[in-house]
């Protein structure tokens, strides 16, 4: 199966290039206009397969492709290989607006492809496990060190993995959305989320103004509570305190669902099953709404 890699930037080479270079019966094609990165991780992997453009990765016929690009070149690069009927892995956002998201949605159906979204934290053990734990109040928090930024980027790039694990852990439907923000001088400082439903509340935080950059899970009800911090240590209350750390030889890519992530697209273009990504999309409206709200 022959699979590309654009995009060879330090998440990608960090997280997903050791995942899929250790992937047997894999025919890995690396792409960025980056010459020098491309040929240092090509040289490092012994992949001799390396191209600087999208249009290269089309003509070698690939089957799939993971999207590591800057949010901002997501449609450039997902629109031809959807086209070229080339399933398609990208990293979150879609794309920076709503508009541009629905039309690459659309293009994937209407190709018979998959188009996956990068939402690893639901793919993440801890947060994984929460989705099994009683939640009648679940409780988010992703905290950047002052950090504010403009609406949208902040929102697309970075609070939309809130939104996402929030709807991904809220026990039922969704019947009420509040939103509330903090813009200053054009830059948002925080946001809040709620999510309700019949016998739930799921509430997501992010301070881009805090003295620290964390995050935290947390799901409570029928008397026990379980918390995740920073997608590693798991800690459970039940009348008393357990603490379960992230094994030392436990990979990164593992612990925040990176691997799984993978795993679950590769095998789905090799079994001909393809990925939708409306509900996705259900979660690029929402932060849409959010940036709407914060005057973005």
């Amino acid at each position: 199966m022959k699979i590309a890699m654009i995009g060879l930037g330090d998440i990608a080479e960090k997280a997903y290039l050791p995942v899929l270079a250790a992937q047997p019966a894999l025919d890995l094609h690396l792409c960025t206009r980056n010459e020098a990165r491309l040929h240092r991780l090509g040289d490092t992997y012994r992949l001799g397969n390396r191209s600087t453009s999208v249009d290269e990765v089309i003509k070698a016929g690939v089957d799939a492709a993971f999207v590591h690009a800057a949010t901002h070149a997501h449609p450039q690069l997902v629109e031809p290989l959807l086209a070229a009927g080339i399933h398609v892995y990208v990293d979150k956002p879609i794309a920076y607006t709503l508009a541009e998201s629905e039309k690459l949605v659309r293009l994937a159906e209407a190709e018979g492809r998959s188009l996956m979204v990068g939402f690893n934290r639901r793919h993440a053990p801890g947060y994984a496990e929460l989705a099994a734990h009683p939640r009648h109040l679940v409780l988010m928090e992703k905290h950047r060190h002052n950090n504010p930024e403009a609406p949208r980027k902040a929102i697309f790039d970075d609070f939309i993995h809130v939104a996402d694990t929030l709807r991904f852990l809220a026990p039922g439907p969704v019947t009420d959305t509040t939103i509330r923000t903090r813009v200053r001088d054009g830059l948002v400082e925080h946001i809040v989320l709620e999510l309700s439903g019949r016998d739930f509340t799921a509430i997501g935080v992010m301070n881009r103004m805090s003295g620290a950059s964390e995050e935290t899970c947390a799901a409570m009800g029928d008397g026990a509570k379980r918390r995740v911090v920073n997608l590693g240590d798991v800690i459970d209350y039940q009348g008393g305190e357990t603490l379960a750390r992230r094994p030392d030889w436990v990979p990164v890519a593992r612990q925040r669902g990176i691997e799984q992530v993978c795993l679950e697209f590769l095998a789905a273009v090799r079994d001909g099953r393809r990925v939708d990504a409306a509900d996705a999309l259900a979660t690029h409206a929402l932060c849409e709404e959010i940036v709407l709200q914060a005057g973005g």
